[in-house]
This record gives C-alpha cells, structure tokens and sequence, in this order.
C-alpha cells in the first residue's frame, strides 16, 4: 500500500515533467485500470477456487516486476507511450489481487473480530495513506518520479515476501466432476444480482467513480502542476490518510450501529468536498482540510461495508461477489478519467469540477433510499 499510494503522485508528475499533457496521463492511467477492470471477475474466481495466499505472492512479485520497468523509463526520460503497456500489464496483476485481498480476512478472523480486523488493516493502511504521497510529492520535487515508482516496484516484492509468511489450507478438492471455473464465475454472478443491497451500492459508486473520483484523479495533478506543485498535492492526498486513520482507530473499539449502512452513504456523499473546492479554486489549506474530511468519511464507509460484506455473504462466495462489486463500481472510472481533460477543455475544469462532485454526491443520497439497504444488518443476511 505504501508503495502504491506513491505511485499515482509520481506517475502523474512524472508524465506531466515529460509531456505537459493531460492526455497522456489519463491515457496511461486509464490503461492500467481497464486491464484491472478486465481481469477482476476471473480473479474472484481465481481467488475463490485457489489459495488467496499463493495467488498474492505471485500477483506480488508480477506486479513489482512491471513497476520496475515503467521506473527505468521515467528515469531515463523515454516517451510516455512505452508505459502503457506495462501500466496495462500491472493492471492485470492489479485486477487478480483485488479479489484475493478482499476473501483473505475471512480465512483469518470470524465472528465480532471481522470489524476489528478490518479497523486494524485500515488502521495500518493509512499509515501509509498518509507516508506515501507525501514522501512521493518531496522525492518527485527534488530527484524525480521515476525514483517513487521504483520505491512502489521493492513494496511489492516486500510484499510478496511478507505473504509467504501466510499459509492457508488447500481448498477442498473439487474432482475431476466439480464445477468449471465459468461454473464458479456464474455463481458468484448470481448471488450479487439476486442481493439488492449490494448491486444499488455497485452502481451508485460507478456513478461516484467516473464523475468524482475518475475527475479528481486526472484534474487534480494537472491544476496542482501549475498551483501548489507536487509537494502541496501530496500533502493534500496525505491529508486524506490522516483522517482516514483517525477513522480507523475509533472503529477499533467502537462498535458499529445495528444497521449502518445508511450513515455510511451520507459519509460517502461529504466525500466529493475535495473535487469541489478543486472547482472552487481553494488553495493548500482549505484543501487539505476537504481531504481529512473525506479520509474520515470513506474510512467510515469502508469498514462498514467490509463488515457488512463478511458477516453477510458466504465465505466461499467472498472473492467472486467482491469481484462483481468492484468490476461494476470501477468499470466506470477509466470514462471518468479519459473525458475529465475533453470536458475541461470544453466547459473549463472549475464547471467539471463541481458538477462532478454534486453528481457524485446525489448518487451516494439516492441509494440510501432503498429499502433492503435500510434494513441490512450486521450478521444478518436481510435481503
């Protein structure tokens, strides 16, 4: 996570220091994230058939191996298209750990100590969340991006490294009669569809990705490069991490509410203040401030849903549905990302900007309306 939350600062500023286009940096972004997009079902099926441990080792070392490659081109100053194949490629690494990272908890904990566990994880996240882009913005201010991606390629191996220290047992076999992994896929498929309270949310987050956070993404960098620079960004996205951390620090020990989801949404939806500041022209500051609200909000949000999500569906299911909810919810995002510079070009970024977080935020207000969300509950199967 340190390594990857560097990765997007560097990436972009890196690009920009090359090309000074916006063009070039939602087409390698958005690269990696339809490989991601494209990949993630089979790796809820991967992740489900096999051992999640023994997937993230080599998904770990893939993934360290294609950042070490786009770092030598940004530190030798080649043209940006030479990246876009290895951003497609890490993005393939990406779409197979998602499902995997998602269903491990469950083999771990059970019962009450899956709110826990997820505060913990959470907790040491935004540690991270708060490190890496800052960390990211001073070395990309002083030698350069391609030193933070190389930064983000050694995580991964250290992370491959540190999950063979995990070893979970074999799924049980499934004989040379079991279902085909397109049999597996299709289950999973059809508990999401058959569950209301989890495809609303699905699809009110494709709305929340393409117009906030697939805009924030590409326009930030972009007015940030000629406003408060790299360092004044990382430290707005480090801002984040410091009230994402907060977050999940109380959640520890407090114990969520009967039924959360609700409150959960209506964080989610003060979530998109940062995009639409950005429009407002706000300076560092103000910002920054924005950012430590949203890190509190989707922190929030985050661990209910997890928490939601383990004490509701099935641990056999976990990774395949887990799948279908990120696919769907990010299968918007590269739209987002490719049409932010064509609709800023159009209209202006501060019009982009803030009619992109209000969109955003009626989304995440919408959903809260349907009934079988209301009533979901924590250890309850409510549909």
């Amino acid at each position: 996570m340190a390594g990857s939350l560097m990765s997007p600062v560097a990436l972009a500023f890196g690009v920009l220091a090359i090309t000074d286009s916006a063009a070039w940096l939602s087409a390698i972004t958005a690269s990696a994230l339809v490989t991601t997009v494209a990949t993630m079902l089979f790796g809820g099926g991967l992740a489900d058939r096999y051992r999640r441990d023994a997937v993230l080792r080599l998904t770990g070392l893939g993934a360290g191996v294609t950042q070490a490659g786009a770092a030598a081109l940004l530190l030798t100053h080649q043209h940006p298209a030479l990246l876009l194949p290895l951003a497609a490629v890490n993005g393939v690494f990406q779409g197979l750990t998602t499902p995997a990272l998602r269903g491990i908890v469950s083999n771990l904990v059970a019962g009450r100590d899956l709110q826990t566990a997820s505060s913990l994880l959470a907790s040491a996240r935004n540690v991270t969340r708060i490190l890496g882009p800052a960390a990211a913005g001073l070395l990309t201010a002083s030698v350069g991006g391609g030193w933070a991606i190389a930064a983000d390629a050694a995580s991964f191996l250290l992370a491959a490294a540190c999950f063979a220290r995990i070893s979970l047992p074999a799924p049980a076999p499934r004989g040379r009669d079991g279902p085909t992994m397109l049999a597996d896929m299709m289950e999973g498929w059809r508990y999401f569809r058959s569950r209301p309270w989890i495809w609303s949310v699905t699809l009110a987050f494709a709305v929340f990705n393409a117009a906030n956070r697939g805009v924030w993404q590409i326009l930030g960098p972009v007015v940030a490069h000629d406003t408060i620079g790299a360092a004044g960004w990382g430290l707005v996205l480090s801002a984040q991490g410091v009230g994402a951390l907060l977050a999940s620090v109380v959640l520890v020990k407090v114990r969520l509410m009967r039924r959360p989801m609700v409150p959960a949404l209506f964080a989610m939806a003060l979530a998109t203040l940062p995009l639409v500041l950005l429009g407002a022209g706000a300076n560092t500051v103000w910002l920054a401030a924005a950012s430590l609200v949203t890190g509190v909000a989707v922190e929030f949000f985050t661990v209910v849903w997890e928490t939601v999500n383990y004490t509701n569906i099935p641990e056999r299911l976990l990774s395949r549905v887990g799948a279908h909810d990120e696919f769907w919810s990010t299968a918007s995002l590269p739209a987002g990302q490719l049409s932010a510079p064509v609709l800023a070009a159009a209209f202006g970024a501060a019009t982009v900007a803030v009619t992109g977080g209000g969109v955003a935020a009626a989304a995440m207000l919408l959903v809260s309306l349907v009934p079988s969300l209301r009533r979901i509950e924590i250890g309850h199967d409510d549909v």
